[in-house]
């Protein structure tokens, strides 16, 4: 089992960040009666952590390779999961903007460097083991996404589809 444990962080680390592109989408009306705003003023929240997930992969990934991948996914988690946290927390649409685009830094250290750590971890046919099964979780993950947030939404809370981070 320890030989696949770089891809089961590298699976679950790629989860959770591709899940929240989406996990969002079906909560926002629950957080704009939450946070007294609007439903359209919450597009923000979606469109933050894509874009600043889009726009910091490429320079990420070279950071990585200057500082090293796994340091690097590994900062990324922390600034993922942090922002989670102060994304569930948040009080005010402000907030929670700012939260879920510190969230998608998070999330672009984790990505840029998944392919590379998967690269150095496996050779031969385990490598290409390690490619499948991770491109199937990452084209999966979109597609729970809405699943997964209406029925975190419903059960329990909008503020729930970030602290399950």
């Amino acid at each position: 089992m320890r030989k696949w444990a770089p891809l089961v962080a590298v699976c679950l680390g790629t989860f959770m960040l591709l899940v929240d592109v989406t996990i969002v989408n079906v909560a926002l009306p629950d957080m704009a009666v939450d946070l007294h705003t609007s439903f359209s003023s919450l597009q923000w929240v979606i469109d933050s952590y894509a874009v600043a997930l889009a726009a910091l992969l490429m320079g990420l990934g070279s950071v990585a390779d200057l500082h090293g991948r796994r340091r690097v996914y590994l900062a990324g988690l922390a600034v993922f999961a942090a922002a989670s946290l102060a994304s569930g927390l948040a009080t005010s649409p402000a907030v929670l903007i700012a939260a879920r685009a510190v969230q998608g830094a998070g999330g672009a250290a984790m990505f840029a460097t998944t392919i590379a750590l998967l690269n150095a971890s496996y050779q031969g046919r385990r490598r290409g083991t390690a490619f499948g099964v991770w491109g199937a979780v990452a084209g999966g993950s979109a597609a729970v996404g809405p699943v997964l947030g209406g029925l975190i939404t419903e059960t329990l809370s909008w503020r729930w589809i970030f602290f399950v981070n």
